[in-house]
């Protein structure tokens, strides 16, 4: 089928952030380090909003959101959510910049005052889209693998597993060179995605570096990297732990397409700005890369997943699942739960939303986590409740309790005394004790 055999209902993206300058995280929990945006990551992100405007919000495409205000934007149509953790400022900049591209400055954003003074918005009538920022302290749902126990000691055992030391083994040679071009940095397989970072970094803004590294080594790094990045964050089963930031934002393209489906709710565009991690679980959990091994890795800056609600003539809404890898590419359609055409929206929901994770108190229980983003109060809080529910002694039954111990005792010192010999019961058994006594003394004397 193709996309003017339907209309589009509303949009669902998944949009990795521009350029950046150099980028560092711990190979094992995967906890970043702060960096910033570049003048080229801003104008990637600009250009692919730009595209998205004429995908969707052009009347003459065939992709054009039925019913969207396309001149000046209506926010209750947009849902904008933006990862403002691992990488500093950079996602939620990115997502500034797209917005930017999707909705340029219109002159028919202006007001005019009561002196008759017609006064339009800055930048040649900027439009503001509300960004929610997700801090990962307070909402798991963009980074799920951050702080996550579980997730940390699996990174360490696949790192320990035959296949992985098979793949250092056999690339030992090509990281053995490359010491000379990482100014200090540890070459080793488990910090591959450092090596490989620093390298494209250094290989799109230092003109140096990139004239001095010999042609190939780039994309070897990169093919090391993809293995390794794809098995760091994916599973083979869907509700496995390498697949944790594919389970956590589940739930919020779930609802996102909730909403789009709901004709009493106006939310048509919903746009999650992330980081790459989340891609490679999402494709591996749908599916999407059994069938398309070049998705198994790590996704350009400004890669964009779109999820397609689209209805036929006839026949319910279905998903349609395109990917485009960075500005330099162009959308391509491809396929999920290892179906040949588009699948039922219905059968891909029912699907994927069981491998979400819906709860904070869900994700510290799979992560293994007490103490973090918010785990500590949960415990603490679930604690208390059982505490709290213990059943409690009334002052009628402490009262008892306490006549029976009190009794208890009592009984407990009496046979100890009467073991002791310091008590008898009756007379007779005083005095068969004392011929007992005697017998024996007797027997002593006769021997």
């Amino acid at each position: 089928m193709t996309d003017s055999d339907s209309k589009v209902l509303g949009v669902v993206l998944l949009v990795r952030h521009g350029d950046r300058q150099g980028f560092y995280q711990n190979s094992n929990t995967y906890t970043p380090s702060n960096t910033i945006l570049t003048p080229l990551g801003n104008q990637q992100e600009f250009q692919l909003g730009s595209q998205l405007r004429r995908i969707y919000l052009n009347e003459s495409s065939t992709s054009h959101i039925e019913g969207i205000n396309s001149t000046l934007v209506n926010d209750a149509q947009f849902r904008v959510r933006a990862d403002a953790g691992g990488e500093g400022g950079v996602i939620l900049n990115s997502a500034l910049s797209l917005l930017q591209g999707l909705f340029p400055g219109n002159s028919d954003v202006n007001t005019t005052l009561a002196n008759g003074t017609t006064i339009t918005a800055p930048l040649g009538g900027y439009q503001y889209i509300p960004v929610e920022s997700v801090e990962p302290e307070n909402d798991i749902s963009l980074e799920g693998w951050t702080s996550c126990n579980t997730f940390s000691q699996a990174t360490a055992t696949l790192y320990k597993s035959t296949e992985f030391q098979q793949i250092a083994s056999d690339n030992a040679g090509f990281l053995k060179a490359l010491p000379p071009y990482l100014d200090g940095r540890p070459v080793t397989f488990e910090n591959m995605w450092n090596v490989f970072d620093f390298m494209n970094v250094q290989s799109i803004h230092n003109e140096a570096f990139a004239k001095a590294l010999p042609p190939t080594y780039l994309q070897q790094a990169r093919h090391l990297a993809n293995w390794h990045e794809y098995h760091v964050f994916s599973d083979p089963r869907p509700t496995g732990i390498g697949n944790i930031a594919g389970q956590a934002i589940v739930p919020s393209i779930v609802n996102g397409f909730k909403s789009i489906l709901d004709e009493s709710d106006p939310v048509k565009f919903v746009y999650h700005a992330i980081s790459y991690k989340p891609f490679i679980s999402l494709f591996n959990i749908t599916k999407a890369a059994d069938t398309a091994p070049e998705l198994a890795g790590i996704v350009n800056y400004a890669a964009a997943v779109a999820l397609e609600a689209r209805q036929s003539a006839s026949g319910e809404p279905f998903l349609r699942f395109k990917f485009q890898n960075g500005t330099d590419s162009d959308f391509k359609t491809y396929q999920v739960l290892g179906s040949s055409t588009d699948v039922p929206l219905s059968t891909f929901m029912d699907y994927i939303e069981p491998l979400g994770i819906e709860s904070l108190s869900e994700w510290c229980s799979a992560c293994d986590n007490k103490q973090d983003r918010g785990c500590a109060a949960l415990y603490h809080a679930a604690a208390s409740a059982v505490a709290e529910n213990q059943p409690k002694i009334g002052s009628v039954g402490a009262g008892f309790l306490g006549a029976a111990l009190m009794l208890v005792l009592a009984l407990a010192m009496f046979a100890v005394l009467l073991f002791l010999g310091v008590l008898t019961i009756g007379g007779s058994s005083r005095r068969r004790r004392s011929s007992k006594g005697s017998n024996v003394n007797n027997v002593e004397q006769k021997a």
